[in-house]
């Protein structure tokens, strides 16, 4: 989930590069330029000279400033950045929401979660509505163990952007961690929707297989275990029972098995959450949605295609294209809010 982080801020600056340059003069905004092109690269040492001699030109650059401080994080100098980002953020321009994201980043590498998440925090109070810090944010609450903080950001993270995959996934583990494992499994088959057949994929399928398999997340020695709440006890327990109830009956393969254990593990979930007065974004956005997956004609094609690198699952998907269509179709066309 880390590298994400910094994909994002490249993104930035690769629009930075199609957009005018109104405090630049002269050849500060070439320089500077170049500098993009030379992250785009990955060339981050030789952006970093392209930046200094921008800088020695129009100190004041608040791009060239941005760029800077981008560039020394990707070449592990993170700390030399942060008077860069300080002219940003005094510079009260568009780009000052970027520095706060960035300096967040910076003092998070550096492994001091304070100093990140009043950086976070700050860059929420000037936009609340800016995705990529929740999930930041989020990312510094998970490595710091706060799971119900980051529990929290990742909701928020997808709110704002309900096709960011890795926001997904962190809701998915951080609520495995607090062996929410209802949470986590549909958390997981919905990371899974938006980015099938990748290597984190097969990490998530893991995961699904040790959730079916009663397995939980244990804390660190010397750690409390979590307290699970009525409601999420209860949903742990309605996965359990679903899987006995599916497991009475033989199945020609694994795949067959795990479609009908996924079907009633949905439908009972859904079905459960629809009584409980709790948590509404898991009931509408992610119980709801699954629930109607479980009583439609795609089961099949979902079972196998979490199970991608599986060579059974492998083959059947590709004798039956027709099947994974009308799966991409409905996932396409079936509503889906918080």
């Amino acid at each position: 989930m880390k590298s994400f982080r910094f994909f994002l801020v490249f993104f930035v600056l690769i629009v930075i590069a199609h957009t005018g340059f109104a405090q630049d003069t002269g050849d500060a905004q070439s320089l500077t330029k170049e500098a993009v092109q030379l992250n785009k690269a990955g060339k981050y040492a030789e952006a970093v000279d392209k930046y200094s001699q921008a800088l020695k030109l129009d100190p004041e650059n608040i791009y060239a400033n941005y760029g800077m401080a981008f560039s020394l994080l990707a070449s592990e100098k993170g700390k030399e950045g942060i008077p860069y980002l300080q002219k940003v953020i005094n510079s009260n321009s568009s780009i000052t929401i970027w520095a706060y994201d960035l300096l967040g980043s910076i003092y998070d590498k550096e492994h001091d979660s304070a100093k990140a998440i009043e950086a976070f925090k700050a860059g929420l109070k000037l936009d609340p509505k800016y995705q990529s810090i929740y999930y930041n944010l989020g990312l510094v609450y998970f490595r710091d163990r706060n799971y119900a903080g980051a529990e929290k950001c990742a909701i928020e993270s997808m709110k704002l952007d309900p096709k960011h995959a890795s926001s997904q996934r962190m809701y998915a583990l951080v609520c495995f961690h607090q062996n929410k494992r209802a949470n986590a499994l549909l958390g997981l088959c919905s990371f899974i929707l938006l980015e099938p057949n990748t290597a984190r994929t097969t990490e998530a399928y893991g995961n699904i297989t040790h959730i079916l398999q009663g397995g939980i997340l244990l804390p660190p020695a010397g750690t409390p275990t979590l307290m699970v709440d009525a409601n999420s006890l209860a949903l742990n327990n309605a996965i359990s029972k679903a899987i006995a109830d599916a497991d009475k009956k033989k199945y020609p393969s694994p795949a067959d098995q795990l479609t009908a254990e996924l079907t009633n593990i949905f439908t009972a979930i859904g079905q459960l959450a629809d009584k409980q007065n709790a948590d509404p974004v898991f009931k509408k956005y992610f119980a709801d949605y699954f629930y109607q997956l479980a009583q439609s004609p795609n089961m099949p094609a979902f079972a196998r295609m979490i199970n991608w690198g599986n060579t059974e699952s492998a083959k059947w998907i590709s004798e039956h294209p027709q099947y994974m269509n009308d799966l991409d179709g409905w996932v396409k066309t079936t509503a889906r809010d918080f």
